[in-house]
């Protein structure tokens, strides 16, 4: 048998990485599978059989589990990442060290970085490359369902240092006034972490701007730099070449030095947040325009929404048309909708 041979044959299936994970973590909660089949509300021979591998794991399972062995998520993210066949190539092997990093140092261009985009943004721009070609549209969801699961690791205890640095064109309006005002009072919020850093790098730098494309640098538990880099194609984690990875640290260092301070960048978002504030289209909805939504329940559980806004659809509870209403970003609302056809959010 060639070594080739023996790599693959030793490569585990989906259902056994999921089960291996699942594995450490409850007993590095101390817990017995009949222990943790209590707190899920799952039989303890289904949670032996997943983590054999001999069972594939029910989504709602693996955030059970999640919650209760206070993983950050981690058990979903691997769940979407094995299921997902959209990720470019690369992007999986970066993911393995992602949710083990102790730090990260991210340039963004043009977009907001993928840790921090709310459902919304995220889902505007997937499905902008769904309309490009780019991805078939069944996987839309897969892709959405992968990037917001990454998210976890902000949260994580003990939490890793996030230091962000984004070129002013990240500011730019995606998904309609609604999704971006939301997006913009995520990057307020985050802002507010004691362990997250955010800068923005003015247009006005110009030529100065060190780099046409973006990059990541990851600190590993043992200290050791990796860097993470993507093209159109595919993604690259560097480990190996320490003169690559040292000039990128220069180069983030000289970006933090040139890049708005903390303060001023929060000052900027918030600016950002005010002009667009004063575009939202919400008061435009009249009692006219509202409509019974098809995904109402037929049981007294009704909603109305009033479509034909731009880029925002106004949904309230038809009970209580006076009440408070919600307002999604029509990309957000079709990913809603599809993830209650895929019974992502279970039965209703």
């Amino acid at each position: 048998m060639t070594m080739a041979q023996q790599e693959l044959e030793q490569t585990p299936t989906p259902n056994e990485a999921i089960g291996e994970q699942l594995r450490r973590f409850r007993k590095a909660r101390g817990l017995t599978q009949v222990e943790l089949g209590k707190l899920i509300n799952y039989s303890d021979s289904l949670i032996s059989l997943i983590e054999t591998g001999e069972r594939p794991a029910p989504l709602k399972l693996l955030r059970r589990a999640d919650k209760v062995l206070d993983t950050c998520g981690a058990l979903e993210l691997l769940y979407w990442s094995t299921k997902s066949s959209t990720l470019i190539g690369g992007f999986l092997a970066y993911l393995e060290h992602e949710g083990k990093a102790t730090a990260f140092k991210i340039y963004e261009l043009n977009v907001i970085p993928g840790l921090l985009q709310t459902r919304g943004y995220a889902s505007a721009l997937i499905n902008a490359a769904a309309r490009r070609g780019e991805i078939t549209p069944d996987k839309v969801s897969e892709r959405l369902n992968v990037r917001m699961a990454r998210q976890a690791v902000i949260y994580r205890e003990p939490a890793p240092s996030f230091h962000v640095v984004m070129e002013e064109s990240c500011l730019r309006p995606v998904g309609g006034p609604f999704v971006m005002a939301e997006q913009l009072r995520r990057l307020e919020s985050v802002a507010s972490l004691p362990h997250v850093k955010l800068q923005i790098a003015p247009s006005s730098l110009g030529a100065d701007l060190p780099t046409t494309w973006p990059f990541m640098l990851l600190s590993a538990p043992d200290g050791a730099w990796m860097a993470y880099l993507e093209t159109i194609q595919r993604g690259y984690v560097e480990r190996d070449d320490e003169s690559e990875i040292r000039s990128l640290v220069r180069t983030y260092d000289w970006l933090q030095t040139q890049a708005l301070s903390v303060a001023d960048t929060l000052s900027l978002v918030r600016k950002r947040l005010k002009e667009l504030d004063a575009m939202f289209p919400i008061a435009t909805a009249t009692p006219a325009s509202w409509m019974k939504s098809s995904y109402s329940n037929g049981g007294g559980n009704c909603i109305e929404v009033a479509p034909g806004l731009p880029g925002v659809l106004p949904v309230r509870d038809s009970k209580d048309p006076d009440g408070p209403q919600l307002a999604f970003g029509t990309d957000a609302w079709e990913s809603f909708i599809t993830g209650i056809k895929s019974g992502e959010f279970g039965s209703v």
